[in-house]
């Protein structure tokens, strides 16, 4: 039997957390759930440890991918990783579906597309991160920053350390293609809090496309 852990990233997440929790504990084969709260301003972290998952609890944001490797140094050996994000509330059961092929051996990395319209903005930074997943992992993909991902062992150990900031999902998966492993895509029914079109949106955008640049260029000229 193949230990799962699920692995949650979570910032000011206290109104879904605990339902996302609660739902990854319920999924077969998961043995444990650990969140690392990345410096929440809310309730984040006590709403996690009521429904049950171990918590890392950050005084201060360090950004998604310093805070999962963070966490990823602390938790005991798995066999399969499932990394899932803070705001997908009841969905999260979805991840069952991400699960089965590395699980079953059928892939290395799984991670999850989400129904069409599940987004709230104009495209240009998801279109970014496919392009550069295209051009330097050649593999083409449908959803270049989804944070719902399983993986296994040892192609987790091939893509860390993992990459700054909301760099973390293009870099792995960049990294994963360049180490030959096997990468599918699955579609799931998925829904989380869409980033809207309006200034706390464009300004995520804003640092999330600078991250991804961050992960992007030293994989482009050769220094990762």
């Amino acid at each position: 039997m193949k230990r799962v852990t699920a692995l949650v990233a979570a910032r000011d997440e206290g109104s879904r957390i605990g339902a996302t929790v609660a739902a990854l504990r319920e999924l077969d084969g998961v043995s444990g759930v650990a969140v690392v709260d990345d410096g929440s301003r809310d309730a984040t972290a006590s709403r996690a440890l009521e429904a049950g998952a171990a918590v890392f609890r950050l005084e201060r944001s360090r950004g998604k991918g310093r805070a999962l490797e963070g966490a990823l140094r602390r938790l005991p050996e798995a066999d399969v990783w499932l990394f899932a994000d803070g705001d997908l509330g009841g969905s999260a059961e979805a991840l069952a579906d991400v699960l089965e092929p590395v699980v079953s051996g059928a892939a290395d990395l799984a991670v999850a597309v989400f129904p069409p319209g599940a987004g709230g903005g104009f495209g240009l930074v998801k279109r970014a991160s496919a392009r550069a997943i295209g051009l330097l992992g050649r593999l083409d993909v449908r959803e270049p920053l989804s944070g719902q991902r399983a993986i296994t062992a040892e192609a987790l150990a091939a893509v860390r350390p993992l990459a700054g900031g909301f760099g973390v999902e293009t870099a792995m998966t960049i990294d994963a293609a360049r180490a030959g492993l096997r990468v599918v895509e699955v579609p799931t029914a998925l829904t989380h809090r869409p980033t809207y079109r309006d200034v706390a949106g464009f300004a995520h955008r804003g640092r999330q496309g600078w991250d991804i640049a961050r992960a992007v260029v030293p994989r482009a000229v050769g220094l990762r």
